[in-house]
């Protein structure tokens, strides 16, 4: 990892929400605390009668068991994970990464995909209600605020992971996704590539648009005018990558060199060229970003970004376990944006603009 930036938080108290407890059902339904305890956990002999008239008013008071609380008296803390896209050639390393980590410290990982659920508020809901402490949350997630607001009034710690624009009351795992767009589209400009088409990335994430952003820089600060065609959606899909791939290749003008957002984008881009008969890197060149494992499972293999998701994940944890501790012991919040480093890796689906090839001995 890069380096570490502690950000002030906002405010005192962890905003938790006062829950329903068992003291409250037993105090209902006229029982005693141990009671009330035995019938909610299922555990020792209870009259058929007496465990109708508890969950009477478990059900009338909304009450809910409090897992989380079970997990820590174990010592097994419950962290929760999401993850938005199940296609995403980062998935893998990224679960790798935070499940050796949990696993190590001998603490539980619960996995959501937000794909079974309607909307991305209901997958996060679901592992709240199931008592986890604290959550990673990929992008479009760590920037939806209404997500973060309900983890707050819930006093769930909050780790984003991979956002492009941390926030000051939430602790997160990242990269600088501008400095990487920059370090690659001038890569491709000294090259000789002047013709550079740039695909974007979901746009509702904070990572796709500082991508755009760098790439924009560079070209700028190089004195090259971004035509509008040649920047196109591409969703940081395979299937978005091949769409891209088709507008920027099949026509008549088409650029030297395409960057696109990610390497699932840039590997689709590779397909839509050798299609074509298109020569890479003599006729285009394409890069991507990221460096996920695709990168060198296709050919030629993809020049990209490296950023260690694995390691990353690992680190998400370690934050969300930071938080917690500190909750627990009544301490005050600590903010931290940790940053990891960026590589620029050059491999043989780039190389010098047409025209600009070094001529042989």
């Amino acid at each position: 990892m890069k380096r570490e930036k502690q950000v002030p938080a906002k405010g005192g108290g962890n905003g938790r929400r006062q829950a329903v407890t068992i003291h409250d059902v037993a105090k209902h339904a006229g029982v005693s605390s141990m009671t009330a305890s035995r019938v909610v956990n299922q555990r020792h002999h209870v009259s058929a009668e007496m465990r109708e008239r508890v969950m009477a008013s478990v059900r009338a008071l909304g009450y809910k068991p409090n897992l989380a609380a079970r997990a820590a008296r174990s010592g097994n803390l419950q962290i929760g994970l999401l993850y938005s896209n199940p296609n995403s050639s980062n998935l893998s390393a990224f679960l790798m990464g935070a499940f050796l980590e949990a696993g190590k410290l001998g603490h539980q990982l619960l996995v959501e995909p937000t794909a079974t659920h309607p909307t991305h508020l209901a997958a996060v809901r679901k592992l709240v209600e199931h008592g986890v402490e604290a959550l990673i949350l990929p992008p479009p997630l760590c920037d939806d605020e209404d997500i973060l607001k309900m983890l707050r009034k819930r006093g769930v710690t909050a780790v984003a992971f991979t956002t492009a624009k941390p926030r000051s009351d939430t602790s997160a795992v990242l990269i600088d996704d501008y400095k990487g767009a920059v370090m690659m589209t001038e890569r491709l400009i000294a090259l000789g590539h002047r013709d550079i088409a740039f695909v974007r990335g979901d746009m509702k994430h904070s990572t796709a648009q500082r991508r755009e952003e760098g790439f924009r820089a560079a070209m700028r600060d190089a004195d090259i005018d971004v035509r509008p065609e040649w920047v196109v959606d591409g969703d940081y899909t395979y299937r978005g990558g091949l769409e891209a791939g088709r507008k920027l290749l099949e026509g008549d003008a088409r650029p030297t060199a395409i960057f696109a957002s990610n390497d699932d984008m840039a590997t689709a881009i590779l397909a839509v060229a050798h299609g074509l008969g298109l020569a890479i890197p003599g006729q285009v060149s394409v890069a991507g970003f990221d460096d996920t494992p695709v990168a060198t499972a296709v050919w030629p293999e993809l020049a990209t970004i490296h950023q260690p998701i694995a390691d990353m994940a690992a680190q998400a944890i370690l934050l969300a376990l930071e938080g917690l501790r500190r909750r627990r012991e009544g301490e005050a919040a600590s903010i931290i944006h940790r940053h990891a480093e960026l590589e620029l890796i050059e491999r043989a689906s780039i190389g010098p603009a047409p025209g600009k090839q070094r001529k042989r001995g």
